[in-house]
């Protein structure tokens, strides 16, 4: 049984396949815009924020709007390629770890089917941290 493991924050996700207890990294994604700011994501014809939207959007929000909308894209991106995994039969199970706020929009974008794989989540960003610290992270979920 092959389990998919998943560690991603907005900007980046790696994935892992399991056999047995060793992880081995298949893929790297990278999504540069999730590493933008507001300002560079938000501008109007004249090159200028558009503050009267954004600025209100992002106090009450804690976050901006174009910032969430990138971490949106990213996490589609992110479902497609393991729903492919699973339509493909190369995942039996699926573990998902990623920072709080962006775990819940990967789990909105997650089809049906495949989110029944979901056997573990785990809310902590480890999206640059090396294999040995994702592995004893991951090394209990089975």
């Amino acid at each position: 049984m092959t389990t998919y493991i998943v560690v991603a924050d907005a900007a980046r996700a790696r994935v892992f396949t399991r056999d047995a207890l060793k992880l081995e990294e298949k893929e790297s994604l990278v999504h540069a815009e999730g590493r933008l700011h507001e300002g560079d994501l938000v501008t109007g014809a004249t090159g200028s924020v558009d503050e009267s939207t954004t600025s209100a959007r992002s106090q009450s929000r804690g976050n901006s709007v174009a910032q969430d909308h990138e971490a949106e894209i990213f996490a589609k991106q992110i479902a497609e390629r393991v729903y492919k995994a699973r339509v493909d039969n190369r995942m039996d199970k699926l573990i998902i770890v990623a920072p709080p706020r962006f775990l819940g929009v990967l789990r909105d974008k997650i089809d049906g089917p495949t989110s029944k794989l979901i056997i573990h989540t785990l809310d902590k960003d480890l999206s640059k941290a090396p294999l040995d610290d994702i592995q004893k992270a991951v090394s209990d979920m089975r």
